[in-house]
């Protein structure tokens, strides 16, 4: 991997990254020079025990713009200068220009509940320069490419001791909300470690204290033994449709065994899930021959410089339909009580999703 820094004309940083040497002539851009006054504070809801963010400059971010102006695609008029440079390179990694955390936040305002400056981090990772490109189109070495620059972002915001958890995601289509087509995803950097991925560690903790191996390493296994819902294996990494799925089509990615964090990551696991990312969002977009929509996100071990043996990296999969039509809309008992109710077996959907026949090793035209 080859990676180079740059400071954009408004402060953020800029680092790009590539499978190739990179030239050093590249100049960051921006499509404003003015510097990012984003200033978001959480609150604290003293019933459900969680921080809320609040950052109400986040009304004014880019949506929808026309194809002419795609402010992830790089530059090509100087005069409307988008978020990245000319050049050869194949990820570029960046501050978000709305952040829904900054490390800058400071002077929370005074309310009835207790508040804090979000002294997180937002950072947008635009995963090819190719704005009709998608996961499922990249080459093998690029997917292999991204899930290492993720263990190096990883890596670069946990050395910030305000930095406790570090959250990959994508979002992808209209249906989970996105407002820029470009492929691309963020990453969120939090200076507590969130709700879901706290549950998560907590469940996998316990586990661990009782057996002395990972609750994940174990649920692999047996999904193995089952050999129902799995949509991708090999020596290193496996994809599959968990017995416990709350969304139809609700896939898992990892590591057949446990490592912590991207950072973690031999090269032959790396290469593995590169294959399964490859393969599940070839499967997806086969499914009904378009463009499949989800929100793909990666939990791992905190950033606290504890050992968390229990913690298992992986992927889940949140796509929003439940057949071709229709969509699975979060609501009475999802939202209100917090309890998922499926419409369909997981072993049904993993079946469909199983004979959808793809080819990984090559690339495919968009």
């Amino acid at each position: 991997m080859y990676s180079h820094k740059l400071l954009k004309p408004d402060g953020r940083k800029l680092k790009l990254y590539s499978r190739y040497p990179i030239t050093s002539q590249l100049e960051a851009t921006s499509p404003s020079n003015e510097p990012v006054q984003a200033n978001p504070h959480l609150r604290w809801h003293p019933l459900r025990g969680e921080w809320v963010a609040y950052a109400s400059h986040r009304q004014g971010r880019t949506f929808m713009p026309p194809p002419e102006y795609n402010p992830l695609a790089p530059t090509t008029n100087p005069e409307f200068p988008t978020e990245l440079p000319q050049g050869k390179y194949d990820v570029a990694v960046f501050d978000n220009r709305f952040p829904s955390m900054s490390l800058a936040a400071n002077n929370p305002p005074d309310t009835i509940v207790e508040t804090l400056p979000a002294n997180g981090a937002c950072e947008v990772v635009v995963f090819t320069q190719d704005a009709r490109a998608s996961l499922s189109s990249l080459q093998l070495d690029h997917l292999d490419l991204l899930l290492e620059v993720w263990g190096d972002r990883t890596r670069e915001l946990g050395l910030n001791p305000e930095i406790q958890y570090v959250l990959p995601f994508e979002n992808k289509g209209v249906e989970v909300g996105v407002t820029l087509h470009h492929p691309h995803g963020q990453i969120y950097a939090y200076p507590f470690i969130p709700p879901v991925p706290a549950r998560m560690l907590s469940m996998q903790q316990e586990y661990y204290q009782e057996h002395q191996r990972g609750l994940l390493q174990d649920l692999i296994q047996k999904e193995i033994a089952d050999n129902q819902r799995i949509i991708y294996q090999d020596e290193y990494a496996i994809a599959f449709v968990p017995v416990c799925a709350r969304y139809p089509y609700e896939v898992w990615l990892a590591p057949k065994e446990p490592v912590s964090t991207f950072i973690d990551l031999t090269p032959q696991q790396r290469w593995g899930l590169a294959k399964a990312l490859k393969t599940v969002t070839l499967k997806y977009d086969g499914l009904w021959n378009r463009p499949f929509p989800y929100l793909m996100a990666w939990f791992q071990a905190p950033t606290d410089g504890l050992a968390h043996p229990e913690a298992h990296l992986h992927a889940e999969f949140f796509p929003p339909y439940r057949t071709s039509e229709r969509l699975k809309y979060l609501a009475g008992t999802e939202l209100a009580a917090g309890m998922f109710a499926n419409d369909a077996l997981p072993e049904e959907k993993a079946k469909e999703l199983q004979t959808v026949v793809v080819n990984i090793e090559e690339p495919v035209s968009v």
